[in-house]
């Protein structure tokens, strides 16, 4: 059976910030990243034609992605256990200069959401995309009174971890 591949490119072309973002976030490893996008590209398009237009496309593919990337995240773990120690540049932050530099900041906040759990992750992912409650709740399957839960908890988990750097 042969699909028309043109509206499903088109779809793709237009919200491929959702695919780039989940897969940075829930890969660090290069070439495991591009396995990632492959794994989500391959799951949209198995998906397209039972897509409910009830739903927004976005809400469609942040869904589809991060059910992927948790998947993806969960086997990769699994597959590689860390059986060394952490290097010495990872357990202690180096003196930052010229204080309150803004990349240095988002630097931080990356890595602390790559810290966080899978669920956790894909809450805060989409609160920073300005998604709804209710939004975030369809997406991941919760209720909307977890997501705001979630959402309060992982702000106060954040904010720690930064005050940690001042100190």
């Amino acid at each position: 059976m042969k699909r028309d591949m043109d509206p499903f490119l088109a779809v793709i072309a237009a919200h491929k910030g959702i695919i780039y973002k989940v897969a940075n976030l829930y890969c660090r490893d290069e070439e495991n990243r591009k396995d990632l996008i492959q794994e989500i590209l391959i799951q949209l398009w198995l998906s397209f034609p039972k897509y409910n237009e009830q739903y927004k496309l976005s809400t469609w593919m942040y869904r589809i992605a991060l059910n992927v990337a948790i998947s993806f995240y969960r086997k990769e773990n699994s597959r590689h256990p860390i059986n060394h120690p952490l290097p010495e540049q990872v357990l202690y932050l180096q003196e930052e200069q010229g204080g309150g530099n803004r990349d240095t900041d988002l630097d931080h906040l990356h890595r602390f959401i790559k810290e966080l759990k899978e669920i956790d992750r894909a809450v805060i992912i989409l609160y920073l995309e300005k998604n709804s409650q209710q939004e975030i709740s369809k997406i991941l399957g919760l209720t909307a009174t977890n997501v705001a839960t979630k959402v309060a908890r992982i702000k106060q988990q954040l904010q720690q971890k930064f005050s940690g750097l001042s100190t």
